[in-house]
């Protein structure tokens, strides 16, 4: 069964093979496409099986590197990361190659990204989340941005290639914070080292509120669950009051760039509570952003645990706009000014 399902969504991404191998693309999301014990991902020339089988299932994982080996012969290496296995297992062990084929970097619209495969249960680089990244480098020029839940820096990293004037970068692991230090040199992106803050979300954004700061853009893309000394983060029952916390930072046009990637939390209940945000003068919803059919899957053979619509994956992103009491007061001044004019008291 794993073998014709697998070269079927194989064929399906043959155009995203680049003839260098530089680029990151999902090769299966067997969630929807018929085989969810894998989700299987290309970092160059590496094949990277998420097997979700309890334990692991070496002889599934067997197969599919077969099969992917057979249609894609220029695969130097493979590692499986065994979801719910022991802490190694799920940080992934190399099957096929050597540690030292592993890649260190992927190339995505004209920037580099660092990579560390086997660091933790995650690649390192979330593909879901490309067409955001694009939006950043295209829209981010000159803005002050602020990555909170930041990972390994990605979304900054594309903001700076746009370039922003100011990213600053902030997430509770210090080696993951390292991995975005990396690819900001892969870059020759000069980012100041104050501006990667190692931290917690909820005492960064409280410095930075005692701080009066403002941004042009603020990424909020936190994990599922987390919880500190400081604040508890769950995207299930409590997205609202995290976004009410971060809001007052995002200055009078700016942008507040929301993802929520709980796969139970339906896109009607999420839009739902967008709505809400926006049900008054301060929000806006300016756009959903899709994510690319490499990761939603070609061949949906089989329903999501939670209906995404009006989002196209359980990975939900969304783009408001805020406004300002003080941005319109200031709005208003200049247009009177403009005019000539004085307000009536």
């Amino acid at each position: 069964m794993v073998t014709p399902l697998l070269e079927a969504a194989i064929a399906a991404r043959a155009p995203l093979v680049d003839a260098a191998h530089e680029t990151a693309f999902r090769l299966l999301n067997g969630f929807s496409e018929g085989l969810p014990q894998l989700v299987l991902d290309v970092y160059r020339r590496c094949l990277l099986l998420h097997d979700y089988t309890p334990g692991g299932d070496p002889q599934l994982t067997a197969q599919a590197l077969a099969t992917a080996r057979a249609q894609l012969p220029w695969l130097t290496s493979a590692v499986v990361k065994v979801r719910d296995g022991a802490p190694a297992a799920r940080n992934g062990h190399v099957v096929f190659g050597a540690p030292g084929d592993l890649p260190d970097r992927v190339l995505e619209h004209g920037v580099w990204y660092a990579l560390q495969l086997t660091l933790h249960r995650d690649a390192s680089l979330y593909l879901d989340t490309r067409p955001l990244r694009t939006w950043a480098k295209e829209r981010l020029r000159g803005a002050r941005v602020l990555n909170t839940f930041a990972y390994t820096g990605s979304l900054g990293v594309a903001a700076r290639a746009a370039p922003c004037g100011q990213i600053i970068s902030t997430d509770a692991n210090r080696q993951f914070l390292a991995i975005a230090e990396a690819s900001f040199a892969l870059n020759g992106f000069d980012v100041p080292r104050r501006d990667v803050r190692v931290d917690d979300f909820f005492s960064v954004v409280a410095r930075l509120k005692r701080e009066q700061a403002l941004f042009d853009c603020v990424f909020v893309d936190p994990p599922v669950y987390a919880k500190s000394d400081n604040g508890v983060v769950d995207l299930q029952a409590g997205m609202g009051a995290l976004i009410n916390k971060v809001r007052p930072l995002v200055g009078h046009g700016g942008a507040l760039v929301l993802v929520n990637n709980a796969v139970f939390v339906s896109g009607a209940a999420y839009q739902g509570l967008l709505d809400s945000l926006c049900d008054g003068a301060y929000l806006s919803l300016e756009t959903r952003i899709d994510v690319p059919a490499d990761c939603t899957g070609y061949l949906r053979v089989t329903a999501p645990p939670a209906d995404p619509a009006p989002f196209n994956h359980s990975t939900k992103i969304a783009i408001l706009r805020a406004t300002r009491k003080d941005g319109r007061r200031a709005e208003a001044a200049i247009g009177l000014q403009a005019a000539g004019g004085r307000t009536a008291t």
